[in-house]
């Protein structure tokens, strides 16, 4: 297959699958950034201001840990309905079921996204030495 027949063959597959499912995998996609980033985010707010109100960071620290876990297991039933109708709509126009592979490769991206950005955000903007200076008394 030539380099000039190849992005046209891939145009006609994602035609084929159709407008729904591609909304259906960019849906999975912020929905699995909500997982890594979003859940985790809003509970550490949530955390900041139960310790400024009760001046209690094990107070704030339980809570979080308990909202975190609670509100991924909410979460997980979402991106699953999510896979499911992606499932549906490929075997409705006659291509083969892959399974929860388009979930899988979403969550894994998502997770590799979220990982980047942590990991730039700790070593440009968060202002904390990532290794400490060996010899230095200071």
């Amino acid at each position: 297959m030539s380099a000039t027949t190849y992005p046209a063959t891939k145009m006609r597959s994602l035609l084929r699958l159709g407008a729904s499912a591609v909304f259906l995998v960019a849906i999975m996609v912020a929905g699995s950034l909500v997982l890594w980033v979003g859940i985790p985010l809003a509970w550490l707010w949530i955390g900041s201001q139960i310790q400024d109100a009760t001046d209690s960071l094990g107070t704030a620290v339980a809570a979080m840990l308990v909202g975190v876990v609670v509100s991924i297991v909410l979460w997980l039933p979402v991106l699953s309905w999510l896979s499911e109708r992606y499932r549906h709509e490929r075997t409705a126009r006659g291509l083969e079921d892959t399974g929860h592979f388009a979930l899988e490769l979403t969550m894994v991206l998502s997770a590799g996204i979220a990982l980047v950005g942590f990991v730039a955000w700790f070593l440009l903007f968060s202002g904390a030495a990532p290794l400490p200076l060996v010899g230095s008394h200071g």
